[in-house]
């Protein structure tokens, strides 16, 4: 049954449709990609669907009873309450039906056993199991722990958190209060890649229905299972993955295309019909009356075919990237022994030694507070180490981008900023900012201190493109940016003939860009050859616990004129055979995702290994608990 109907939704912003005729549903295990641009009106209908703006048109039709949850990036706006209070008042429907339960029991008790008292308990009570029975406050808890809280910080005031941790606070909030319709929006924000994949499990494991915003391919494509696309104030619904709705669109465009140039040659066919025949005889005049109706049918067909072609290649406004060939440098780029990093009495790393040579495409991966943005400052000598050394090699030019854009120039304007960093003329300087969506001479001039964070973002990308830097030390280079702009970003930084370390959470870019992989592990730095596919592959497997060893061969006893026969697996080793068998093909599958990720084939195989696989586990599970009883 459907948590959610939506039919001819209809949004205005000052008298003019943001979108008009959007029509969708969610139902339970649903979880929903809602896709587009970025002005598109995405935040603008999660808010609709939870009450807190109004519609121009349509109907939003619930389940009886439906509770919904939004998570969004505004903060808090209670700073007083601890991180569990608020956390739990996310979860008031819980806490007033264990109140209820406890006033039907001492009814029961006093011996009201009427159909509707126990028919009303039935119903609390199922209610409360589903949201995991009386220790329902503990999986609250639990959804803080898994999105990076330490249970010292559970009973912190708010205010005492960064804007970051707040945010996951409210995504905290929005789980653990078991909704029946959970609306995300940017839920990957402010996590690391250990949190993603906590959330991505989940979110897989929740049955509830969800409607997911996401700039993250990789999260969108391991969450949800079908899509809802606005763009250009219409709406288009597909059920199935994220990969099968990129293929659909590329389908209809092709379908849409054909169509149109069917279409034309109809019409060409007729006119020329209509032409030599409207001035001959009444009979055949007749006949060119007829073609010209034709036509007039066929001109709105070719209209509508035009129309879809447009809204499937309509460009919205995106970020242009080409970097210039940088001058080679030596063939050692970047170089530490014996560093150890810390921040305060804090040490982050101790006794690290890497290289990193020309020509390569290094990632740097690790967990929230390991130590990243801090090891790119230590290679740039921007800040000292504790011990050791780290250098950059002969001829080495670097650029910075970094999180909170510190590279930046903030005296006078945004053209003036781009022209002392690069050195381009005005006109270039301007070119540039220009493919950085930054057009016009009240962009140009807009002064530096006054931009908004998307907005320095985009400036200090355009000078990072421009600079024609060998190595460029990249942290978080996707915030702010749009999918198409991150698509733009990947092919840009492959192709980039020099150096790269790069620090991301978007683990499709990582895929894509790295060709090795410095992971920080307890301390220490790790180096994995390949991309995020294979650093996960090779990191479970350098995890996984050693092989028994085997025991003492003994003499086997004599047997008189007898064979003892070999014993038949047990269904728990056949269902173990199979589970190794599936890890095999799903890891498989990752390598060849590391070589191409737009391979959809490979994509839909890997789904389905993957699916299969947590069938054999839960069917593991099932059979082992029967084996114990």
């Amino acid at each position: 049954m459907a948590v959610l109907i939506a039919s001819g939704l209809r949004k205005e912003l000052s008298g003019d449709p943001l979108f008009d005729g959007v029509s969708f549903k969610v139902e339970r295990r649903d979880r929903v990609a809602l896709s587009g641009p970025n002005g598109a009106g995405k935040t603008t209908l999660l808010r609709a669907l939870v009450g807190e703006t109004s519609l121009q048109g349509g109907e939003l039709a619930f389940q009886k009873g439906t509770r919904i949850a939004l998570h969004d990036q505004r903060p808090p706006l209670e700073r007083r309450l601890s991180l569990r209070e608020y956390v739990l008042s996310g979860a008031t429907d819980l806490l007033a039906l264990e109140a209820e339960l406890r006033q039907l029991e001492q009814a029961m008790a006093a011996g009201d056993h009427t159909p509707a008292t126990m028919r009303r308990y039935g119903e609390a009570q199922a209610r409360l199991e589903h949201a995991g029975g009386y220790d329902w406050r503990e999986r609250a808890t639990a959804v803080l722990r898994g999105l990076g809280f330490g249970d010292g910080q559970l009973d912190r005031q708010l205010e005492t958190f960064s804007g970051g941790e707040l945010t996951r606070a409210s995504l905290a909030r929005a789980l653990g209060g078991d909704p029946d319709l959970l609306l995300l929006d940017e839920p990957t924000n402010h996590l690391d890649v250990e949190n993603l994949e906590w959330l991505e499990r989940e979110l897989q494991s929740l049955d509830t229905g969800i409607v997911i915003v996401a700039h993250d391919r990789w999260f969108l494509e391991a969450v949800t299972t079908a899509v809802l696309e606005l763009e250009a104030g219409r709406s288009t619904y597909f059920a199935g993955p994220w990969h099968e709705w990129r293929r659909e669109k590329a389908a209809r465009l092709h379908a849409a295309s054909k169509a149109a140039g069917r279409i034309g040659g109809d019409i060409e066919r007729l006119e020329r019909f209509v032409a030599r025949f409207r001035a001959s005889t009444e009979k055949m005049a007749r006949k060119a009356q007829v073609k010209m109706r034709q036509i007039e049918r066929l001109e709105k067909e070719r209209a509508k075919a035009t129309g879809e072609i447009d809204l499937l290649t309509r460009k919205s406004k995106r970020l242009g990237f080409e970097f210039l060939k940088p001058a080679r440098s030596g063939r050692t780029v970047v170089e530490a022994e014996g560093l150890r990093v810390a921040i305060g009495n804090r040490l982050l790393l101790d006794d690290v030694a890497f290289a990193i040579e020309r020509g390569e495409h290094v990632a740097l991966v690790g967990p929230n507070g390991s130590g990243k943005t801090t090891l790119l400052e230590t290679i740039l000598e921007q800040r000292e180490p504790q011990a050791g050394s780290a250098r950059l090699g002969h001829g080495v030019v670097p650029a910075y981008f970094s999180q909170q854009e510190m590279e930046l120039d903030t005296r006078g304007s945004v053209l003036q900023c781009v022209q002392r960093a690069t050195g381009l003329q005005r006109p270039d300087a301007q070119k540039l900012l220009g493919r950085f969506l930054f057009s016009g001479w009240t962009e140009h001039e807009k002064p530096v201190v006054a931009l908004s964070g998307g907005e320095r973002r985009r400036l200090a990308l355009a000078i990072v493109v421009a600079s024609g830097a060998n190595f460029l030390v990249v942290d978080e280079p996707t915030n702010h940016l749009d999918l198409e702009s991150r698509e733009a970003l990947e092919p840009a930084l492959e192709a980039f003939p020099g150096t790269i370390l790069l620090v991301s959470h978007d683990r499709a870019l990582l895929d894509a860009v790295a060709q090795r992989t410095l992971a920080i592990e307890d301390k220490r730095l790790n180096s994995y050859d390949g991309g995020w596919a294979e650093y996960v592959r090779l990191r479970k497997a350098r995890q996984a616990p050693p092989p028994a060893p085997a025991p003492l061969a003994q003499k086997a006893p004599k047997v008189r004129k007898q064979t003892r026969r070999r014993q038949s697996p047990s269904e728990l080793e056949r269902i173990e055979a199979e589970i190794a068998e599936r890890e095999g093909v799903v890891a498989e599958l990752e390598r060849r995702l590391a070589a191409d990720w737009n391979d959809v084939e490979t994509l839909t195989a890997h789904r389905r290994a993957r699916d299969e696989l947590q069938a054999l586990l839960e069917r593991w599970e099932t059979v082992f608990e029967r084996a114990q009883t």
